[in-house]
């Protein structure tokens, strides 16, 4: 069932976009499937090892009409579309996600929750971040908790998110990518003696594909 809570009553009928591509997705319980990503300009969390910073400001990326995003996904031929950024919540999704299912598709996002949910969404992705919290609400609707481990501190701080999360919420644990060789191992060992929590890879870097 798609959760729906919006914080305009303005639906955004275009949006600014850094990038669309077809390909595998890389991380969490969607794993190795096809799905066609939304990247979004604009962010206001500003984490140091983004891996996306071009996307943070919005006015360098055109705008484009919500139609045509979901026109241009539908011509493949995977029927998962991911939202992501960016902070993507910083828009209004609610014409998107519309827009998007009326193509067939199910609605991923991939969000740190620090801003108000909106848009009618399959599956919602935290990623919570310490530089900008999530909101409670966010947390309680996430079907998914991922949470970048950069430092050993980080574990504590993950089980912080986990529990405002749903109880059917997956739990998964993912290191940094500059920092995977350290952190790695440590997530591993942690998981280990916290086997609620599972191991997240960027296989999409490993595979060189976007």
């Amino acid at each position: 069932m798609s959760t729906t809570i919006t914080h305009s009553n303005v639906q955004t009928e275009t949006l600014p976009v850094m990038e669309r591509f077809y390909t595998l997705q890389g991380e969490g319980f969607y794993q190795g499937q096809a799905a066609y990503f939304i990247r979004l300009g604009g962010c206001d969390v500003g984490c140091h090892w983004c891996d996306v910073k071009d996307s943070w400001d919005a006015a360098r990326h055109p705008v484009l009409p919500v139609t045509e995003l979901a026109a241009e996904a539908a011509q493949h031929p995977g029927r998962i579309a991911v939202i992501t950024g960016g902070e993507p919540l910083m828009h209004n999704l609610d014409a998107l996600c519309q827009a998007l299912h009326q193509q067939g598709f199910r609605t991923h996002i991939e969000t740190s929750g620090s801003s108000p949910l909106s848009g009618q969404w399959d599956w919602i992705t935290l990623s919570p971040k310490k530089f900008k919290a999530p909101l409670p609400e966010i947390c309680a609707q996430a079907n998914e908790l991922k949470v970048v481990i950069f430092n050993k501190t980080d574990f504590a701080w993950a089980e912080k998110y986990a529990a405002l999360a749903g109880k059917d919420c997956k739990l998964y644990l993912q290191p940094e990518w500059d920092r995977a060789a350290e952190m790695t191992p440590l997530i591993i060992d942690y998981i280990k003696a916290h086997p609620e929590w599972q191991l997240s890879l960027q296989v999409h870097k490993y595979i060189n594909v976007p």
